[in-house]
């Protein structure tokens, strides 16, 4: 694999992120589905923090680059939000709904990972090969292992979060809306899409609606899978 180049930019450690997250999860009351999501991700952070420190990845520096502009991109969502300024199309339905009796805690942290992978990795992405001064080909393996991490979490996260085996019958509209959506799927897509906005960068009227149009078909996914559920 290429490396990044070496250039002079200050990256800003996840320990900063972590702080971040931390102190919004003990901010928000524990069913709130922001902070449904929130635990969620701050294990994968923790995680990803651990890989660097084990010497997992390949490329430490450019690892801790994609990985706090990937966070940020939430922590600014959030911020956005307690502000009462709009946060990205892909994050509206999770703080719209944050409350709903109707809508399970499952169903927060999957629209939260669709909002997350589907829009904010393709744009953290094209960050951090700005911040770097590489290629998209030059992440691919940070991509992928940290997609791997999420995988992993997605099905602990199914595992903690589910309901028990005698509510998840076939006909169960929960059990319809976990198959309507796919992690694996979803992270195929936004390798493609960072590559597209990468290839439109010298564009950039072009690159701001393709990245617009993403924003709001993740929305839309996160809306579907935040449909309120009976009892």
């Amino acid at each position: 694999m290429a490396h990044c180049e070496q250039v002079p930019t200050a990256v800003r450690t996840v320990d900063s992120v972590l702080t971040r997250m931390r102190a919004l999860d003990a901010a928000l009351p524990h069913r709130d589905g922001v902070a449904v999501f929130n635990r969620v991700y701050l294990a994968v952070t923790e995680a990803v923090d651990r890989h660097i420190e084990d010497g997992r990845f390949a490329d430490p520096r450019a690892a801790i680059a994609l990985d706090v502009r990937f966070a940020e991109r939430f922590l600014d969502a959030a911020d956005a939000a307690d502000r009462d300024r709009r946060p990205p199309a892909c994050w509206r339905p999770v703080f719209q709904f944050r409350r709903h009796p109707g809508v399970r805690p499952l169903q927060f942290a999957l629209a939260g990972i669709n909002a997350h992978i589907g829009h904010d990795l393709a744009l953290a992405v094209v960050d951090t090969c700005r911040t770097l001064g590489c290629e998209p080909v030059d992440l691919e393996d940070e991509f992928d292992r940290v997609g791997d991490l999420l995988v992993s979490l997605e099905e602990r996260v199914r595992d903690e979060l589910m309901p028990g085996p005698d509510r998840l019958q076939i006909a169960d509209p929960l059990t319809h809306l976990l198959g309507s959506w796919s992690l694996d799927r979803a992270r195929e897509a936004t390798w493609t899409a960072a590559r597209a906005l990468w290839a439109l960068r010298r564009l950039p009227d072009v690159a701001g609606e393709f990245t617009e149009r993403l924003d709001a078909a993740v929305g839309f996914a996160g809306r579907m899978l935040l449909t309120p559920l009976p009892d």
